[in-house]
């Protein structure tokens, strides 16, 4: 029988331990806020250009950024998906950390494997992101007007 005096004498232990991932968590809120910027002003450019008075410009160059929004869009939300699957991971990492304290069993390698895919979706999410603002950086098309 588990002894409840012993396991919340781990209780600081185990909140130790949980600091650093609540840390990552923390980190990857913010990326996801970032993302998620970036997702509602692709889809509102997205709108912009495809409901009520069209834009002026030839109609290739309509086809080429919508076409351009919509991978960008599906970068995005590749990223937003990875990103909040390491959030979740992390979150189960945390509460595995607690689980292990509670009932005195060893998820030292559960907890290792939660941490690593965690890492690695979050790689996965960084690196779609990244390929979103290249993408997004290649395709700007900024004009100035010259003095006449």
């Amino acid at each position: 029988m588990i002894d409840p005096s012993s396991a919340l004498g781990d209780v600081p232990r185990a909140i130790q331990l949980a600091l650093a991932p609540v840390f990552l968590l923390t980190g990857i809120a913010g990326m996801l806020n970032v993302m998620a910027s970036r997702l509602a002003r692709i889809i509102d450019r997205g709108r912009k250009l495809t409901e009520g008075q069209p834009p002026p410009v030839a109609e290739p160059y309509l086809t080429l950024e919508l076409q351009t929004l919509e991978r960008r869009r599906r970068f995005a939300g590749a990223a937003i998906t990875a990103c909040a699957s390491a959030a979740l991971l992390v979150c189960t990492v945390i509460a595995a950390l607690f689980v292990e304290v509670y009932l005195q069993i060893s998820l030292r390698g559960l907890v290792g494997l939660l941490f690593t895919a965690a890492t690695l979706a979050l790689l996965v999410g960084l690196a779609y992101f990244l390929r979103e603002v290249h993408l997004a950086t290649q395709t700007v098309r900024i004009t100035l007007k010259r003095p006449h």
